[in-house]
């Protein structure tokens, strides 16, 4: 399947135009850090769901430590039951340093980042969610987190923009930062079904 993913920072989406470029599904920023509700939540939400978009969600994770990524994964719990929203395409912990937030903090180690990683997972697992993976680039799947040490049926989105997807174990792909769909501009991702 072809899809995109969204936050705030893509304001008003033309969600017919979305459908119309043969995007079956989008994966939703939920919010970030300590407890912050994407402003665009809900109408992302409600806007895919209408179009008729699979759904799944992201959590962009300011996390340093194993508790405050069980905070994270708390805050995503207490969002999804407050609008009563099920992800079909799961939830995502987005574990990056895109605004060197991480780096400027004191970046922690592998072996921290990696149960971060399960905290918020298993965090999420015991409250009734069955599908909850781990978006990260192609470098830090490879490098940063020990995958090795996380459940076999953990599923992983791989950012890796160009031609090819070079982990296998993913379930999306993301491909590029610069889908144009009716003017705007998006972050592409494949599903594998």
């Amino acid at each position: 399947m072809k899809g995109i993913d969204v936050s705030y920072h893509n304001g008003e989406i033309d969600w017919q135009s979305v459908v119309d470029a043969e995007c079956e599904f989008v994966i939703i920023r939920l919010g970030y850090g300590n407890g912050h509700l994407d402003a665009k939540f809900v109408d992302n939400v409600n806007g895919a769901l209408a179009a008729g978009l699979k759904i799944g969600v992201y959590y962009y994770s300011y996390a340093l430590n194993v508790d405050s990524a069980k905070a994270e994964a708390q805050f995503v719990h207490e969002i999804l039951q407050k609008y009563g929203i099920n992800p079909e395409l799961g939830i995502w912990f987005d574990m990056e340093d895109a605004d060197g937030y991480k780096e400027r903090n004191g970046m922690p180690d592998k072996q921290t980042i990696t149960a971060m990683c399960s905290a918020f997972i298993c965090e999420l697992n015991s409250t009734g969610y069955s599908y909850v993976g781990i978006y990260a680039s192609y470098s830090w799947l490879t490098e940063v987190i020990d995958t090795a040490q996380l459940a076999d049926y953990v599923p992983y989105w791989n950012a890796q923009w160009g031609s090819c997807n070079d982990f296998p174990q993913a379930r999306m792909w993301q491909f590029t930062d610069s889908l144009t769909i009716g003017g705007c501009i998006f972050d592409g991702n494949v599903y594998y079904e």
